[in-house]
């Protein structure tokens, strides 16, 4: 997540509330995407004369997205929300909850982050039963709540986060007028997936666009090859172990993860423009080459915002569209993982307002609102997949909810230094030449350097 954070454009810190009766984005009981009797149980619920505060990462048309929702809760309770926002969010969480004066609500999409005031007892426990709910309702659900469970200030494990707005990195992406031209199908396993690729080869096409470039954090998309390949190849216990440093960067298990995106990257005949063009070339022009004519490639990997750089006009569902990136045949003990990111809410401050909006969280209707109108999906499974506002989001919400395994975004989990550092120009590294065992024992050293 950190890494997309060197998308946006900067924000001043900003501080909305919302007016004590807001025109709700849709009126309750017409619309019947939306699970209406959840509004009328919260409108059961005494919050007038309360504030709750909310502090989150969502800036621009995300905060105008995240308002629409926040003023169901508002309207149907009675409380005054304010929502505030920061450009530099993850040190402003910490200033304000280390002076004292901490939000009742803090969103944050940095696991690392949050264990960190978790470790220094700033955050309230959300219970035990919280935790069960998101095991038996969402997608995945105790890979989610073993993500909302940190350590507190005696070591002891809680569960502190809940997961609000997921995004899919496990995705790749094609041009279905391309393969029907071509006579290809979807590959649903790793192993189509290759047999797809020498076909392509053998027809004179290039498989793959792959682009590393991204100025300062140059080399991050493959991160989330070989994330994604560590828990297509190994247990997710051994992905775990992996980003807590718990087994070494040049473990086997890591090295043939690395080596299996090297031969691809490192392939001329599998990249367009050459192993020479994969660091070269920037992350938002890679995918251009699906919709040359002919087309320069025929298969991008890339997570669910990549549409943004698409070439104006492009339909997503129509002129583009995307595949689970799949899993081995050979392994099916592995199931169906997901690689992804997402935000996490917590108690910074608690109130019986602060509460409330937690079990608000476990309405359908909490997500349905900014599903219909974009940029929104969840692995809750009792959501009205009726209410997503395209095609493309509904497919990335049942990969959510159908999905064996969810993991966070590595490097997002390790030292800034190795996850935003090393780990990057690594990468780099391999696609230069590198040998993946050469890459992985530097990487390592850097780690080893960490005091």
């Amino acid at each position: 997540m950190n890494k997309m954070l060197l998308l946006g454009a900067a924000f001043a810190t900003f501080a909305l509330n919302a007016p004590a009766h807001a025109e709700l984005k849709f009126k309750p009981g017409e619309d019947k995407r939306f699970n209406w009797a959840n509004y009328e149980e919260l409108k059961k619920v005494d919050l007038k004369g309360e504030t709750l505060t909310i502090f989150g990462p969502w800036r621009g048309e995300d905060e105008g997205l995240i308002r629409t929702v926040l003023e169901y809760f508002q309207e149907a309770t009675g409380a005054e929300i304010k929502y505030s926002s920061s450009e530099n969010y993850e040190q402003q969480i910490v200033i304000d909850t280390q002076a004292g004066s901490p939000p009742n609500i803090a969103v944050l999409p940095q696991p690392g982050l949050i264990q960190d005031l978790a470790s220094k007892g700033l955050l309230t426990p959300l219970g035990d039963d919280t935790a069960k709910w998101i095991k038996d309702n969402y997608g995945a659900g105790q890979s989610w709540v073993d993500l909302g469970t940190f350590k507190d200030k005696d070591g002891k494990p809680g569960f502190f986060a809940f997961p609000y707005k997921a995004d899919v990195k496990s995705l790749v992406w094609y041009s279905p007028d391309n393969f029907k031209e071509a006579g290809y199908t979807v590959p649903k396993t790793q192993e189509e997936l290759a047999d797809l690729e020498k076909k392509i080869i053998a027809d004179g096409g290039t498989p793959w666009c792959i682009g590393l470039g991204s100025g300062g954090a140059t080399g991050w998309p493959a991160t989330d090859w070989v994330e994604d390949l560590m828990l297509r190849t190994q247990p997710p216990e051994v992905y775990d172990k992996w980003v807590k440093n718990e087994i070494p960067f040049n473990d086997p298990a890591v090295v043939n993860a690395i080596d299996i995106f090297g031969k691809i990257a490192t392939d001329d005949k599998m990249v367009d423009g050459g192993a020479k063009a994969v660091a070269a070339t920037d992350f938002r022009d890679s995918p251009k080459g699906l919709f040359s004519v002919p087309p320069k490639c025929y298969l991008h990997k890339q997570a669910s915002f990549i549409p943004t750089f698409f070439p104006q006009g492009t339909k997503v569902g129509q002129d583009a569209d995307f595949f689970y990136f799949p899993p081995y045949a050979s392994k099916p003990e592995l199931g169906t993982p997901v690689l992804g990111a997402g935000t996490l809410a917590m108690i910074t401050k608690d109130s019986k307002a602060a509460r409330a909006f937690i079990e608000f969280l476990k309405m359908p209707l909490a997500h349905e609102i900014w599903m219909a109108q974009g940029g929104f999906v969840t692995p809750f499974k009792s959501v009205n997949k009726e209410a997503y506002a395209s095609d493309a989001l509904r497919k990335q919400g049942e990969i959510l909810a159908n999905a064996s395994t969810f993991r966070f975004d590595g490097s997002d989990l390790m030292p800034g230094k190795i996850g935003a550092g090393a780990f990057w120009t690594g990468m780099i590294d391999l696609v230069g030449g590198k040998s993946a065992q050469d890459v992985a024992t530097d990487i390592q050293k850097s780690w080893d350097a960490i005091k």
